[in-house]
């Protein structure tokens, strides 16, 4: 019988641990510093109006008070916000994961004229930063009586290039031996994709929908260009306001900001490991 190998643990040099140690205080760092702005204002939720203005700076308050919470949950404009935005933003989130996902398939599977050349001017449109084209979008948008619909806010910008791009990168991947099966089953280009490819594009989906989802929800300019009727306001147009309007009470608002940035930051946290994973895998593909 042959005696088991032993391996001996390789001890680390002090050089090493001293770079262990650096990084995780580094990360710490990092860490703390991203997440002292959102901290402070889920805190300054439970403060008085003059102490988030106290000087000198007082984190904590010096009684926890959850009024701020409970009225601002209570105003009406504030929940018609969030659910016209919910919506809007779940609209947004299904049209741009549907023109998105049929522009990738059409650019990663379809042989078509100018193929190359369109998709050269598709991508190229990701170099274009939006504020440039403000100003044009909002011509367009008028001059098809779109103002002050919520149809202003879903259509223009569910199309994306870069996600696009993204998708299409993926369906590059995807066997073409799976495809040429369906085909001899006597299933269409359509059928194709909606039995074949969309099961397949969880992955990407999940970092499109999430992404979309966020940009949505999380737009400001470009609600404040096309909506005017408050019973249209976006969240973010809604605090905006709230500031100027009612400046004296910052602990309010700030518990308004907080409420408004939970449904994102849980979004991501849900889906942190997908998003991560799926942006490493499509950049080394």
């Amino acid at each position: 019988m042959t005696s088991p190998v032993v391996r001996r643990k390789r001890t680390r040099s002090p050089k090493e641990i001293f770079f262990i140690i650096a990084k995780g205080i580094g990360a710490l760092i990092f860490l703390l510093v991203a997440l002292f702005p959102l901290a402070w204002m889920v805190i300054a939720g439970f403060k008085t109006k003059t102490e988030v203005v106290r000087t000198p700076f007082q984190f904590f308050p010096d009684v926890w008070n959850p009024q701020n919470y409970i009225d601002i949950l209570n105003d009406p404009a504030f929940l018609r916000t969030l659910a016209v935005t919910g919506l809007g933003a779940i609209l947004f989130t299904a049209l741009s994961l549907t023109l998105n996902s049929l522009g990738a398939y059409a650019f990663a599977r379809l042989d078509f004229r100018f193929k190359r050349t369109l998709w050269v001017i598709v991508i190229s449109t990701m170099f274009i930063p939006g504020m440039t084209i403000l100003l044009t979008s909002f011509i367009v948008v008028t001059q098809l009586r779109m103002l002050d619909t919520l149809a202003v806010l879903v259509l223009p910008g569910a199309a994306s290039a870069a996600h696009v791009f993204f998708v299409r990168q993926f369906y590059l991947n995807v066997p073409r031996s799976l495809e040429e099966a369906a085909m001899l089953d006597g299933c269409s280009r359509l059928q194709i994709f909606l039995k074949l490819f969309v099961p397949l594009s969880k992955a990407p989906f999940v970092v499109v929908g999430v992404t979309s989802f966020m940009a949505f929800w999380n737009a400001y300019v470009w609600p404040v260009m096309t909506i005017t009727s408050r019973d249209l306001y976006q969240v973010q147009q809604y605090l905006a306001t709230f500031r100027s309007e009612r400046s004296t009470e910052l602990s309010m608002l700030m518990a308004g900001s907080a409420l408004a940035a939970a449904p994102v930051i849980i979004l991501f946290i849900v889906f942190q490991k997908q998003i991560i994973g799926n942006i490493k895998m499509a950049g080394l593909k």
